[in-house]
């Protein structure tokens, strides 16, 4: 059976179909001949530049009217302790129960940790509280311009976010709590000559006193802190005329690395507004880490690398029992350059 022609409806209705198609098919542009290119590199985004220093928290920079201007004070360290570490610089390590000890020229520094850990480098951000409120109130004392301070510090926790230059927020309780406790239960036995020498003397002395914390009975939110300074740094900072006390960059409590910190404080301690000469081995001891020498030295190096610490500048030289760091006061660094020769900068070397 064939099948019926076409109408002349269907006819027009196909011719239609077949010119669009014939028009669709000239107006499609051909296809591109696949060959063979070069792969573009794509340009590499910047390093980010290596920096010792934590950005500048929020605020820094702008006082708050209606808090005590506590945090205006300039941060002192006390001197005896700057070229040792008497806190653990690992942030992973809590170091509970151990002991270090540094045994120097003229005695020895045993550092004795709690259950709680040993004191970190960060928790002793307090303790440069302390001691610089203190210093300062006594020397307002010594002007006749107030009265002579107590050995107990109190301080609302904004105010030691800002002395401090943190950031405000997180679990400020539990950190305050940690870094009180720690602190509390780190002490330094010390044995050093009296002033004639004729004698040794050997005492505990813990880094801080006592505290008080005190928090909101709703809210569990930190209001103030209280602390003991320790009977020791109390003593030597209102009964000596002349305090054992340096004043410390405010750019040091932004150092992020550890190690950098403990650089910057031997560095104000033993260069003040000159310079001086460390062997890498003397250093890896007296920063009290437990990291293998060879660790301990590419972190140094980093440090010098990096070479942003306050106030000093940093530089690697080759000594006779190994590398040295020499540490620069900025502010000298040309004078010095002009006086000593190249190969003069090793020296002279710090004995162990």
């Amino acid at each position: 059976m064939t099948s019926p022609a076409p109408t002349r409806l269907e006819q027009s209705l196909n011719q239609l179909q077949a010119k669009s198609a014939a028009r669709r098919k000239q107006e499609k542009p051909p296809k591109p001949k696949v060959t063979a290119s070069v792969p573009v590199e794509k340009p590499a985004k910047p390093a980010k530049p290596k920096t010792s220093l934590r950005p500048k928290p929020r605020g820094d920079a702008q006082g708050d009217f209606f808090a005590p201007p506590l945090y205006e004070v300039g941060t002192r360290d006390h001197r005896a302790l700057m070229d040792v570490a008497v806190f653990r610089l690992s942030k992973k390590e809590k170091r509970a129960n151990t002991i270090i000890r540094y045994d120097l020229p003229d005695g020895f520094i045993e550092v004795s940790s709690g259950p709680y850990g040993m004191a970190s480098v960060w928790d002793y951000d307090l303790v440069l509280m302390s001691i610089s409120h203190l210093t300062e109130a006594m020397n307002r004392f010594r002007e006749g311009k107030g009265e002579k301070p107590p050995q107990v510090f109190t301080a609302h926790v904004a105010d030691i976010l800002k002395f401090c230059r943190r950031d405000p927020g997180g679990k400020q309780k539990e950190s305050l709590k940690g870094a009180l406790m720690r602190l509390y239960t780190t002490v330094l036995l010390v044995e050093r000559p009296t002033e004639k020498g004729r004698l040794r003397v050997m005492e505990p002395q813990s880094l801080i006193g006592s505290f008080k914390l005190t928090s909101h009975a709703t809210t569990d939110k930190v209001e103030q802190v209280e602390i003991t300074i320790a009977e020791w740094m109390y003593k030597e900072i209102t009964q000596n005329i002349t305090p054992g006390v340096l004043t410390v960059h405010p750019d040091y409590f932004l150092i992020d690395v550890a190690l950098g910190r403990f650089v910057y404080r031997l560095a104000r301690q033993a260069a003040g507004k000159d310079f001086a000469t460390w062997g890498f081995d003397l250093l890896h001891v007296r920063s009290g880490s437990n990291a293998r020498t060879s660790e301990f030295n590419r972190m140094l190096r980093a440090v010098i690398e990096t070479n942003d610490l306050p106030e000093y500048h940093l530089i690697e030289k080759a000594g006779r029992k190994g590398p040295l760091l020499v540490m620069v006061y900025r502010k000298s660094l040309d004078h010095l350059k002009n006086v000593l020769k190249e190969d003069e900068w090793a020296q002279p070397e710090q004995a162990d």
